[in-house]
Formats: structure tokens, C-alpha cells, sequence
């Protein structure tokens, strides 16, 4: 469906420049910007995605992945078509590098009817997922208020690269954001998501913090891309002093997609470093993702390492914290649980 931008401004010569993401991408008339999402038609922008659904499923929030925010709850998850990175891996490819032209494979759903959605299948929250939230905007604002009225819970799965603008739109009515910290250096942020610089994504994080949502970080540990030990660490570093040691880091392993097909799954060795480095800096919780059955899959009391949730893949084998707290010592353990 197409419907007009809430964020943009008209530069003339019927111009305009999006203030969605962080590119800004300034729009001649009849032409798109870099996600194709958004077309410039006579000098107002549209977005050509609202409420046009790719892909929904239901969805334990573990697959996203969250694990200190109500472990095991259902979640209705989706996403839409196109994105403001081009990460040469994506798992998602086929949604989130679509390059523009007639709509296929989707059908429209109203913020109402999601929200019917959630509830009719005992979801506690919405996630937008599957590709980038952030270009969904006007849509995912509209839904997210629904289900704040409804009393759901809300959460993006997002690249982070979120203008301030857009996201003081939507941050009173998000509740988890979940964001990829991809890298710790320029290099690495112009090899995956063609970006010059990533530190906005670093201040948009550090803003959802302030916000009192809850926060998780996760890093595809990725072959020749990010796998250094100094980059590592300084996303180690950075998690532990700005957004606070409690703050979940999901270090997860690559699988070959797309243009990255000729490289290997990440060693095992070389995620348990980056476990190790993560606990070294400080961090109470770092998990291993895409490992079933290794045991950085749970989670373990910071303070007197109980074991205190069992999982493997996306179930919950076993949780013994009561009223949110380690049952062995005592202690709270951040985070929000049943």
C-alpha cells in the first residue's frame, strides 16, 4: 500500500530528502532511495511497503534472538520487503535486498488486523523483523500504538541505523530493541552494510537505553569480516561501559548466504574467544547462537554461576528463576520475567 512519509522535507526542484535512516537520501522526483521503499511522486515522498507483509510467523522470542525478557513467550513476528543495508550474507536476502518494482509475495494487513493477529494466538508482543523496521516506520508506529492500547509488547529487530528523528517517533512505544552491532570500525561497517561510519549506531543504542527499554546486542561473528580479536573487543568494551554490564551480547555463527557462500561456518574455537572476550571485559551475560546444545546457549546467574534457564535452539528446557531472582543465591537477574 502506498502511503505518504511522516519524516521528509521538500528541497526544491521538487526534491526531498528521507529522514527515516541515517543515509538521508535525497530523492529527485520519481525515483526511489537506496532501500526502494520510498518514491519521490511530484515532490512528495511515499512509502511503497505500508502494511504490505513478507513474512509472519509466531515466533518464541528466543529466535529473535531476546533471552531476559520474558523467556518462552509467543510472539507475532513480521516483516516486509527491502532494506537500508545490503549485507553481503543476509539470511534474508530475498526480502531485505529487494531492489524496487511490482510488489510479489506479499499480502496487506492493517495495524488493526495485526493487532487481531497477536491476540487471537495468545501472543504477548509484535516484533517487526525479518527484514529492516526501520524503513516500515509509518506502519510499524501505527501498530505499535495499537499495541500499547492492547497492552502488548513491542520489539524491532534492527541493523540500528535509525535517524534521532525517527526514532523519538517510535521509542514511546517500543519495548525491546533488539540491534546488530556488526563490527567496531569503519572497514567493517563499508563491507557489510555500506556505510561510512557507524557510530550513530552507537548513540541510537545508547538513546534506546535511556529510554528504558529493555536492550540486547548481537554480532554475527562472520569469517574475515569481524572475527578479529581487537574488533571484538572493542564491541565487548563498548556494551560493558556504555549500555552496562547486565546487558545480554548474543556472539552468534555464521552460515554461508549469497555473496558470502564461498566462506565456512565460524569455527566453534573462534566464538568461544569471543565468549571469553566478552566475559573478560566485564559482560554478565554472552550467549553463543546457532550452536544447539552448547551450553553458552543458557544462562547462568552472574553473581554465583547457577544455572538458571536450560535451552536448546529456541526452547526452554528448564527455568528455576522465581520472582525474578537466582534461586541459589538470591540475586536479581536483569531483565523481566513471568
Amino acid at each position: 500500500m502506498k502511503k505518504e512519509a511522516i519524516l521528509y522535507e521538500k528541497l526544491g526542484d521538487k526534491k526531498v530528502r528521507c529522514n527515516v535512516c541515517q543515509r538521508r537520501c535525497v530523492t529527485p522526483e520519481g525515483k526511489t532511495g537506496w532501500c526502494m521503499t520510498r518514491l519521490n511522486d511530484g515532490g512528495t515522498l511515499y512509502s511503497l511497503i505500508y502494511g504490505e507483509v513478507s513474512s509472519i510467523s509466531i515466533n518464541p522470542i528466543e529466535k529473535k534472538p531476546v533471552f531476559h525478557f520474558y523467556p518462552g513467550s509467543r510472539w507475532l513476528s513480521l516483516g516486509s520487503l527491502g532494506c537500508n543495508f545490503r549485507c553481503p550474507g543476509c539470511q534474508n536476502w530475498e526480502i531485505a535486498h529487494w531492489k524496487g518494482g511490482r510488489l510479489k509475495g506479499t499480502e496487506y494487513i492493517s495495524p488493526e488486523e495485526e493487532i487481531e493477529l497477536a491476540v487471537k494466538h495468545g501472543c504477548i508482543g509484535i516484533s517487526w523483523t525479518f527484514n529492516e523496521p526501520t524503513i516500515w516506520l509509518e506502519y510499524t508506529i501505527d501498530s505499535a500504538r495499537l499495541a500499547r492500547a492492547q497492552g502488548l509488547y513491542t520489539n524491532y529487530v534492527t541493523n540500528g541505523f535509525i535517524t534521532e528523528e525517527a526514532f523519538d517517533m517510535i521509542a514511546p512505544f517500543l519495548d525491546v530493541y533488539r540491534v546488530d552491532i556488526k563490527g567496531f570500525s569503519d572497514r567493517t561497517y563499508l563491507k557489510t552494510g555500506h556505510i561510512k561510519g557507524f557510530k550513530g549506531i552507537l548513540e541510537i543504542t545508547k538513546k534506546a537505553k535511556g529510554h528504558g527499554m529493555h536492550v540486547e546486542v548481537v554480532t554475527n561473528v562472520t569469517p574475515g569480516f569481524n572475527d578479529d580479536e581487537t574488533e571484538l573487543q572493542g564491541i565487548a568494551s563498548w556494551i560493558k561501559n556504555t549500555l552496562g554490564p547486565e546487558t545480554p551480547w548474543h556472539v552468534t555463527r555464521f552460515f554461508p548466504h549469497l555473496e558470502l557462500s564461498h566462506l565456512s561456518p565460524t569455527p566453534l574455537p573462534v566464538l568461544e574467544r569471543a565468549w571469553s572476550i566478552g566475559k573478560e571485559e566485564g559482560l554478565w551475560y554472552v550467549y553463543l547462537g546457532n550452536v544447539p546444545g552448547h551450553k553458552r546457549e543458557n544462562t547462568y546467574c552472574h553473581n554465583c554461576s547457577e544455572l538458571l534457564i536450560e535451552r536448546y535452539v529456541f526452547e526452554i528446557i528448564k527455568n528455576k528463576i522465581k520472582d525474578g531472582r537466582c534461586p541459589e543465591c538470591g540475586i536479581m537477574v536483569p531483565g523481566r520475567f513471568r
